[in-house]
């Protein structure tokens, strides 16, 4: 009898709760903190909460879940009768949330195989669906790992923002650095690549942005059966605008899924945000 994996992720990935309950997936929630005021992501604060301090210049960071929540989270899935644990996570480059799972994964009561997908929203989230997908047809821990690690590779992620500030704050835009001198004189077109976080193209206005945002990803998804997700922070219109466009020129388009981002990485991108995710399948 092939053994039973369960798959864990955390709140970066942005799954819906049905995908989550349907799939058996279980989160680890990073942590917004507001001035002093600590925040769960995906429980305890919104993003638009979120949106709406940053506009006010609040001082907004983030954190990584400690190992003891991730050895709790092992503890309570092994507990249901799982024999091994794949343990998918945001980019190692953006967060230490991979390593908080690794120290928690050597004393776990099942074998844990934890795996830095180089992803974040929805890039990390196709990846996590891909896993559990493998492991729901009987796949054993290396092949369920294989599976994520094969989706990921083939996963791509593009996002515009209005400005590079709080990615700087952050610290957070690698070779996008090269931008800060004239950051106010271009719209920065981003994607993630090796699980960094660099610059595609520089754009002159919003609009020349958005639309050739477009036109990267009609071009990355080509004629293949693809998974889209666009995603926003406090820039639904856009969002919903770039969908429909993107609805009338992928032709192999299998599913869209438009959401605003949570709160963590809404803290680091700013308002203003709209990314898109190209997922092949």
């Amino acid at each position: 009898m092939p053994p039973h994996v369960a798959i864990v992720t955390d709140s970066t990935a942005y799954l819906g709760q049905e995908a989550l309950t349907r799939h058996g997936i279980s989160v680890v929630p990073l942590t917004v903190v507001i001035g002093d005021e600590a925040f769960e992501e995906g429980t305890e604060i919104s993003a638009p909460a979120v949106a709406r301090a940053l506009q006010r210049r609040h001082p907004v960071t983030t954190s990584r879940p400690s190992p003891a929540e991730f050895a709790t989270t092992y503890e309570a899935v092994a507990a249901t009768g799982a024999d091994a644990i794949v343990s998918l996570h945001l980019s190692a480059d953006v967060s230490g949330t991979y390593d908080a799972a690794r120290v928690a994964a050597k004393d776990a009561p099942v074998p844990v195989r934890v795996v830095d997908t180089g992803m974040v929203a929805m890039a990390l989230g196709f990846t996590v669906l891909a896993a559990a997908e493998a492991a729901e047809a009987g796949a054993t821990p290396d092949e369920v790992v294989a599976a994520a690690e094969k989706r990921a590779a083939d996963t791509s992620a593009y996002f515009y923002v209005d400005t590079l500030d709080y990615l700087r704050r952050g610290g957070r835009i690698g070779a996008a650095q090269a931008l800060l001198g004239s950051a106010l004189a271009v719209k920065p077109l981003l994607r993630l690549a090796d699980g960094r976080i660099e610059l595609l193209e520089k754009v002159r206005t919003a609009s020349k942005a958005i639309s050739r945002l477009e036109e990267i990803v009609v071009e990355r998804a080509g004629s293949r059966r693809v998974a889209l997700a666009v995603h926003h922070l406090a820039a639904g219109d856009r969002a919903a605008t770039l969908a429909d466009r993107l609805r009338e020129r992928v032709p192999g388009l299998d599913d869209l899924v438009v959401s605003e981002v949570g709160a963590v990485i809404g803290a680091h991108a700013g308002p203003g945000l709209l990314g898109v995710v190209v997922s092949p399948r």
